[in-house]
């Protein structure tokens, strides 16, 4: 297991985690895109060491988000929308130091507590799932594709997105060995020539999350960026680990609730935090302090939204469903070294998933010494001009994509159709996250569907397979029933209001 830890592997961890801070640090710049952009450099690092820069750009993305949500109160990622909440106003009191230091080891816990979970209940779900059929694995699909449009910010849309994805990815030949006939389908005429494979996986990848990204921001204008003024961490920091004195259900309670979250696909790191930062401020005896500075509210919400990166991978090792929009990005690793997650994963290699477990980690012990030893230089990253970082991804999302499947163009003009949709579907209010789990799933849901009929032969297989087969439809119909309770619940609210 130790000849795994190398000088090269352990460099990558640390390096990727470095330059996830700093992408997690700058405003609009998230651990997805950290993913999206270093993907292609994967290839030729191998599986372990290429997982271990992955890893470390997915902690480090996650945890440097905290920094401007801080200083600057402008959240540095999706999940540290709640940070802003109490860190801001600590921050313009002269707590700016000590509402980060709050902030980094409740993110290291929360990292700590969810890679526990991970390490305990993928192999046993993973077993679990190894006795499913062909029936079960495509209710499993279903089911995560319910939840994902489910927990959307709009049901419909999420479903409609999640539905979009998979007849995108059905476009090209139908597959012989998949149960189709070999021909062509949902190929637009003139195009059959490019689209024969369909779109490949990567540069749909990197264009969703690495191109879309830079023209939501070209579109509003490139700001002037923040000045080293506007930063300032406060002459001393007045931080004890006493301010975790009574916090410990706190610190516990918001890290497994993150995990949780992040098991469930297509969910995200903002629902993680807002859940636990609303469960703290809840349970709190003094809740009116929540908002004004509570240290109490970065904690729940940090230890949340780190509690989610070992949640996320449990559904991927062990289901072959991504839990997040970054874990998704992980299945373009093992896609690139030809490997497939699932339930046989684990088992069959287990020098990886040691080497995953290992890598976070590291990661999440790097990121508490660098950040905790460094924090006043790591604010210093916002002020970084963005007229300098968005052309030198730009070109390396572009050389990503030509080169990782050895030079075709078309899958830089993918990169480029992938990322205007991106950027349209934010207007249009289509969400991304089922998107692209639609976009991956769809395929192995179609291949499950067709191997049960050909295997049973009578849809009604799908309702009697099992009590497995049962539990899920109970699973899925409560999901459904839940999100249309939730949706008319948020109609009557603004309504009442």
């Amino acid at each position: 297991m130790f000849e795994i830890i190398t000088p090269m592997f352990l460099s990558l961890v640390i390096g990727g985690t470095l330059v996830g801070i700093i992408f997690g640090a700058i405003p609009g710049m998230t651990a997805t895109m950290a993913v999206a952009v270093c993907l292609p450099l994967t290839y030729s690092l191998g599986l372990e060491n290429g997982l271990g820069l992955l890893l470390g750009l997915y902690v480090g993305g996650i945890s440097g988000g905290l920094v401007p949500a801080i200083l600057l109160g402008i959240p540095g990622t999706p999940s540290s929308i709640t940070t802003t909440f109490d860190g801001y106003p600590m921050a313009r009191r002269g707590e700016g130091e000590k509402a980060l230091r709050i902030g980094i080891i409740s993110s290291f816990v929360g990292g700590i507590i969810s890679l526990i979970v991970l390490d305990l209940f993928a192999p046993t779900l993973a077993d679990f799932a190894i006795k499913f059929s062909y029936v079960e694995k495509f209710l499993i699909i279903f089911f995560a594709l319910t939840v994902m449009a489910a927990l959307s910010s709009d049901m419909l849309l999420g479903i409609f997105s999640g539905v979009l994805g998979i007849f995108v990815a059905l476009i090209g030949t139908y597959d012989i060995s998949n149960g189709g006939n070999g021909k062509l389908r949902l190929v637009p005429p003139g195009t059959e020539y490019w689209l024969e494979s369909g779109f490949s996986l990567l540069p749909v990848l990197i264009g969703l999350f690495g191109l879309a990204a830079i023209l939501e921001q070209a579109e509003i204008g490139v700001p002037k960026g923040h000045s080293i003024k506007d930063i300032e961490v406060g002459k001393s920091s007045g931080f004890s680990f006493s301010v975790f004195r009574g916090q410990g259900i706190n610190l516990t309670r918001s890290s497994l609730i993150g995990t949780f979250v992040g098991i469930l696909p297509g969910v995200g790191g903002s629902a993680a935090s807002i859940i636990s930062y609303t469960n703290a401020k809840t349970f709190s005896k003094h809740p009116e302090t929540f908002g004004k500075g509570e240290p109490a509210g970065i904690i729940a919400s940090e230890s949340g939204n780190n509690g989610l990166t070992g949640g996320a991978l449990v559904p991927l090792l062990s289901l072959g469903i991504p839990g997040d929009s970054t874990t998704a990005l992980l299945i373009g690793a093992f896609t690139l070294q030809g490997i497939q997650v699932g339930p046989l994963f684990i088992g069959n290699n287990p020098t990886t998933w040691d080497a995953m477990i290992i890598a976070m980690l590291i990661a999440n012990v790097a990121m508490l010494v660098m950040m905790y030893v460094a924090i006043r230089y790591f604010a210093l990253v916002v002020t970084i001009p963005k007229h300098i970082l968005f052309p030198v991804i730009l070109m390396m999302c572009v050389i990503g994509a030509y080169t990782i499947n050895y030079g075709i163009m078309f899958d830089v003009w993918t990169l480029l159709i992938f990322g205007l949709f991106g950027w349209l579907a934010v207007k249009l209010r289509l969400e991304i996250a089922p998107f692209i789990i639609g976009f991956i799933l769809g395929p192995s849901a179609e291949v499950y569907f067709v191997k049960s009929l050909e295997s049973f032969g009578d849809v009604t297989i799908f309702f009697t397979k099992s009590w497995i087969a049962v539990l899920l439809w109970l699973l899925i119909i409560g999901s459904v029933a839940g999100s249309v309770i939730l949706s008319r619940r948020a109609k009557r609210e603004p309504a009442a209001s």
